[in-house]
């Protein structure tokens, strides 16, 4: 390991995430990261149920991520904060709210399979916060694996311009180590893991000659300062092409890509080596922007400048209720009281914890650039910003998914309603990607996410942690209604008079499709015949109106409502009153328009053996999906189609049972499409 000295110690500071597709070995490779940077002293498994960030009881029993760990450690005189986020798209809201407060990535892809399904969800998510990424392409080691099939997949399917700093040895099983293309030095590790550095076999030594030039002249084409060092001197040095690799990966213009077998224990060191050389430091980004009263401010990561931080997650504990928190600036020290800028209160901090997954160490402070938990928060929660009260600050949230899966839940025991309540609440106020209303029809209590796994994680939970049985209806989908043929010129009148001040206004409204969705409100009234402030009235009422459709009461949207004329009276016309015109004209409206039911869709991807694929074609024919590709690799076949949410409820155990156990799926949400007539609407 070289030692980097730098004044400022933020400039050794990492905060990064570790993004890729259910079981293409993130949480693998971060057990790997612990055990090579001293951390931990003994390898984590996935299946052995022995990992340190998959340590909540349902991770370990299913194997697989479902909550974001963060863990700390130290390598070559740097602190790297890490947070492993789930894999699978029900916790993609996880994978959100990390993102938000992380300064790079390291994505991870199967070297077998390639860019999976979800990995091109989190690499987009990724592209909406400007993360930079490195990709490490893992399973190097099994049968069927290609470093060069994996990077054309990244080059085809997510668009960046993948840069391989290194060339693998061995194939498959005799898979055993890399050259390192920038310093043109072999690295070989033995079976108990420990690496070896020795010039180039000279087996590979025109090979990896060849991909180091092919290595310079892409770096040369991104970087004019690298360019005119090539064109003066045909190749780069290894200073400059380091230099420009980073300012490649910083700017998002390339990826740099690494391969190993974290199984095996191998890649992890220049895996590690390349997040420190590549990756940014909080003095890298930006400085965070907020709003205060309107106006907006940048504050810069300066341990002396006010404090502002913001909450990405919270975690009820056996012992407290645990707050994690990025700070962007300034110096939180314990005791301080900061002020909730999204709650308007003040906040007392009680403890602050450098995490590692479910184990704490104690902290006096933590200073800009930092991730870590603090307790003694009441009424923070996910999205909240905390900050110093003579300079407040509001930092944009993490966004929030909407809910596609609902299911009705009701305590067995009639004695623990309350309590079924209270932890309702407490699940929400941990995962914000859950939604908890009564329907105001059925009184039911209906429980919302973001999939089946997500809710029966939830529903598992109230189980073990708060000792709840709950009796689960069938998941819900969330129907949405729209426009299909509008109607124009549909006049109505509100007039009510019972005694003193009276109620009237008159609209004319046009409805049409909006081929864009949502909803577009548009005002063509000349002549001051309905005044300004009335027509945002009319505005409001139309978007009140948008809460329940006419087909079956469910939200409507893509459509563009216009008001074209209306009327007014001396002394009755209100707000009030045109706000009311606006809301029950519409309704009247919608009655009137040919109306389309619409249903979530997903998209599919199903792996299965090839002799199993006619059985899942006819199967996903049934659940009325459109099959839109379907391709054969390494022995299976991979099927793509999009399938109506509703239609998916069990079809993971309809799919082993055809598969024999060896079929996967993931699905991932895409829209709403038109549902077929006879669909039912409540």
């Amino acid at each position: 390991m070289r030692t980097h000295l730098n004044p400022n110690p933020l400039a050794v500071v990492r905060n990064l995430g570790i993004l890729a597709h259910v079981d293409a070995g993130k949480t693998t490779v971060t057990e790997r990261i612990l055990f090579a940077t001293g951390t931990t002293h003994k390898r984590g498994e996935v299946h052995d149920g022995t990992t340190v960030t998959d340590f909540d009881p349902q991770e370990r029993d299913r194997g697989i991520t479902i909550f974001a760990a963060a863990v700390s450690c130290a390598w070559d005189g740097h602190r790297i904060n890490l947070i492993d986020t789930p894999g699978h798209v029900d916790f993609a809201d996880e994978v959100e709210r990390a993102l938000r407060v992380l300064d790079g990535a390291v994505a991870v892809f199967d070297a077998v399979a390639g860019v999976e399904p979800q990995s091109e969800s989190v690499w987009r998510q990724a592209d909406r916060h400007g993360v930079p990424r490195i990709a490490y392409v893992n399973k190097m080691d099994r049968a069927g694996a290609d470093l060069d099939t994996a990077v054309t997949s990244i080059r085809e399917r997510l668009h960046p311009a993948p840069l391989a700093v290194q060339l693998p040895i061995g194939r498959e099983d005799a898979f055993t180590g890399v050259v390192d293309l920038v310093r043109m030095r072999a690295l070989l590790w033995d079976d108990g893991g420990s690496v070896e550095e020795m010039p180039v076999p000279d087996g590979l030594r025109d090979e990896a000659a060849a991909r180091r030039r092919v290595l310079e002249e892409a770096v040369a084409e991104l970087r004019p300062g690298a360019l005119e060092e090539f064109c003066d001197t045909g190749t780069l040095c290894e200073g400059t092409l380091t230099t420009a690799l980073r300012d490649v990966t910083r700017d998002g213009d390339g990826v740099v890509v690494l391969c190993g077998s974290a199984y095996r224990n191998r890649g992890v060191e220049p895996l590690l080596d390349a997040v420190v050389a590549y990756l940014p430091s909080p003095l890298d980004v930006p400085p965070v922007r907020g709003t205060h009263e309107g106006e907006q401010q940048d504050r810069p990561a300066d341990p002396g400048a006010p404090a502002a931080a913001l909450a990405f997650k919270v975690h009820a504990t056996p012992t407290g209720r645990l707050t994690y928190l990025r700070v962007y600036s300034g110096t939180i020290e314990k005791g301080d009281t900061l002020w909730d800028a999204t709650a308007r209160r003040t906040e007392r901090i009680g403890r602050i914890l450098r995490v590692q997954a479910d184990r704490h160490a104690p902290l006096d402070r933590a200073v800009a650039g930092d991730i870590v938990a603090v307790v003694g928060l009441k009424s923070a929660r996910a999205g909240s910003t905390l900050c110093a009260p003579g300079a407040p600050l509001v930092l944009e949230p993490p966004g929030v998914p909407e809910p596609v899966v609902s299911v009705a839940v009701e305590s067995r025991r009639a004695g623990d309603t309350d309590r079924l309540a209270t932890a309702l609440a407490r699940l929400t106020e941990e995962d914000p990607s859950l939604v908890v209303r009564t329907d105001p029809e059925t009184g039911q209590t209906v429980l919302s996410g973001m999939g089946e796994l997500h809710l029966e994680v939830a529903v598992e939970k109230l189980r073990r942690e708060w000792g709840l049985e709950a009796n689960v209806g069938r998941p819900r989908v969330s129907y949405r209604e729209t426009v299909g043929r509008g109607v124009s010129g549909l006049v109505f009148r509100h007039v009510k008079q019972d005694g003193g001040a009276g109620q009237f206004a008159h609209v004319v409204l046009d409805v049409e499709p909006h081929e864009e969705g949502g909803f577009e409100f548009r005002s063509a009234v000349v002549g001051g015949r309905v005044p300004q402030e009335y027509v945002r009235a009319v505005e409001a009422g139309c978007r009140d109106a948008l809460a329940e459709g006419p087909l079956g009461g469910h939200p409507v949207t893509g459509l563009r409502v216009t008001l074209t004329d209306g009327a007014t009276h001396v002394k009755d016309s209100s707000d009030t009153a045109f706000r009311t015109a606006g809301r029950l004209g519409l309704r009247e409206a919608l009655c009137a328009c040919a109306m389309v039911l619409l249903e979530p869709v997903v998209e599919v991807t199903v792996t299965v053996p090839e002799d199993a694929v006619g059985g899942v074609l006819g199967d996903l024919a049934a659940r009325r999906g459109r099959v839109t590709g379907s391709v054969t690799r390494a022995g299976a076949a991979i099927v793509t189609a999009t399938v109506p949410l509703a239609e998916l409820f069990g079809y993971a155990t309809r799919l082993r049972s055809r598969t024999q156990g060896r079929g996967t799926f993931t699905a991932r949400p895409t829209g709403y499409a038109p549902a077929p007539a006879a669909t039912p609407v409540r």
